[in-house]
């Protein structure tokens, strides 16, 4: 994405979209539609186990699958659903600019967590959050990965991981002079974080399953 204008940041940076309704609708549209593809139900069903939804969290992510005891199916999992939203992204920022990349990278984000074809039950949104910053602020990628690592070895949670990663992005972001991806990003974090709801609640209460647990 290109870098704003270094010598400060105003209420005018957040607020000086120079796309237009019609573009802004396309790349919202586009986004959710690429967003909402259930990677995880799709793989798992292809290869004959069943109804992903029907065990463990029940939702159609990465982390998900993994219960199905099929690694390379839930990494699979994790990077379809990571590169729907790049590609969202990177569509809309060739053809329309990056506001545009950045709606549809957001949508992406959005049809994941509510498809409409599974009755707006989808995943919790980690991979498509980090497929969303690849596309649209790529370096940012590492260090989301950075966080993710040192909080994921020092606690050996993975969701206090992934939550405490997307409390930072947003943060840096905005300190790198990035308004609109940090505000688009910050608004990304508060919908996970919600949909992380019952992980926060298991963490407060010290029963949320560790990396590695069989539990």
């Amino acid at each position: 994405m290109r870098a704003c204008d270094r010598e400060g940041l105003g209420v005018s940076d957040l607020f000086n979209w120079q796309i237009t309704l019609p573009i802004a609708a396309g790349a919202l549209i586009l986004g959710y539609l690429l967003g909402s593809i259930p990677f995880g139900l799709l793989l798992t069903r292809a290869a004959g186990l069943g109804d992903i939804r029907s065990i463990g969290s029940g939702n159609i992510g990465a982390t998900n699958v993994l219960r199905t005891g099929n690694k390379k199916l839930a990494a699979a999992t994790l990077l379809l659903d990571a590169l729907k939203a790049t590609v969202a992204a990177l569509i809309g920022w060739h053809f329309f600019g990056s506001e545009a990349g950045l709606l549809a990278g957001f949508a992406a984000f959005l049809g994941h967590l509510y498809p409409v074809w599974l009755g707006f039950k989808g995943g919790k949104g980690v991979a498509t959050y980090i497929g969303t910053l690849l596309g649209t602020a790529p370096w940012m990628v590492l260090v989301f990965a950075v966080i993710w690592l040192t909080i994921a070895k020092l606690s050996k949670y993975s969701s206090l991981a992934a939550l405490v990663a997307t409390l930072v992005i947003p943060v840096v972001l905005w300190f790198i002079q990035e308004p609109k991806i940090a505000i688009v990003m910050a608004i990304m974090t508060v919908i996970s974080w919600v949909k992380h709801k019952t992980n926060i609640e298991r963490l407060i209460a010290g029963t949320e399953s560790k990396i590695g647990s069989k539990g």
